[in-house]
């Protein structure tokens, strides 16, 4: 069983550097055309083939995979709470300079109404546990955010996994018994492609 973690094409929130959280921010013109061009190339691999998709239900994660499977052609399944992004509290919507400003560099060490790091790891494993049991003879494309994926590798991998995840990245993990072992990690090559995703 392979699975495939991608996070969500890029926001114009992300371009500012706005934290999004579980706020829900569309994609913009940028990301849907990232999630083009990571079809295009999930079209063209044929190392791997895919089953399905299932996303968080924001609507960045959702469009992104709606782009995704219909250009694959395989179904787009409902969405999983467990994947949504960590929740941000006082912090969501602020840029780094309106962070810094109101809280200090060292805001991330306050109780400003953050999910905790062991909560998102909690159902991050929750959720790759059931569809590793559920979907064992399935290849799953699955549609998260950036700081929910950071936190399942740092579960899965402790901190041999420290590059921030960038919009459109892909991940595959291979499930071998009881532990998923990496096959490749926080890849954008497709984004550094010039050619257009042809539809």
């Amino acid at each position: 069983m392979l699975v495939g973690l991608i996070r969500h094409g890029l926001t114009d929130w992300n371009k500012i550097g706005r934290i999004q959280g579980q706020s829900d921010i569309p994609l913009n013109e940028e990301g849907r055309s990232q999630a083009r061009k990571l079809a295009d190339r999930l079209l063209t691999e044929q190392e791997y083939q895919w089953d399905f998709v299932i996303t968080s239900g924001l609507s960045r994660a959702q469009e992104t995979g709606e782009i995704i499977a219909k250009a694959l052609n395989i179904p787009l399944y409902d969405p999983d709470s467990r994947l949504i992004e960590k929740a941000f509290g006082q912090v969501e919507g602020l840029t780094a300079q309106e962070r810094e400003t109101l809280w200090g560099v060292d805001w991330r060490q306050l109780e400003l109404g953050q999910e905790s790091d062991e909560a998102i790891q909690e159902r991050a494993l929750s959720f790759m546990k059931e569809i590793g049991e559920k979907y064992s003879d399935n290849n799953v494309l699955v549609i998260s955010h950036g700081g929910l994926l950071a936190q399942l590798f740092t579960a899965l991998y402790q901190n041999k996994c420290t590059e921030r995840i960038g919009n459109l990245s892909l991940t595959i993990l291979e499930k071998n018994d009881h532990n998923w072992d990496m096959r490749l990690y926080n890849c954008t090559r497709h984004l550094e492609d010039k050619r257009d995703f042809i539809e």
